[in-house]
């Protein structure tokens, strides 16, 4: 299973969108500086939206449509944030 999902750190007031196939594991990574300049010290990143998908391509496909214009309204009205 892989999982697209959507971060949120009120310290920056930023969300982060992304795809991974172990959800638990990444959020730890995030919140401990390991992956990409975008999240490192902006923390603490929490989760605020996912989705599952069988397959590494339906999630990146999911991932790329978050990332549009209607996808941050989708997360905006789904989650508040």
């Amino acid at each position: 299973m892989f999982t697209t999902y959507v971060l949120y750190s009120a310290e920056v007031q930023k969300k982060y969108t992304g795809h991974t196939n172990d959800l638990d594991r990444r959020i730890k990574e995030h919140n401990l500086g390991l992956l990409g300049i975008f999240t490192k010290n902006k923390g603490p990143w929490i989760l605020i939206y996912s989705e599952q998908f069988n397959t590494r391509s339906e999630a990146i496909l999911r991932e790329k449509e978050l990332k549009t214009g209607k996808g941050r309204e989708f997360i905006k009205n789904q989650t508040g944030f």
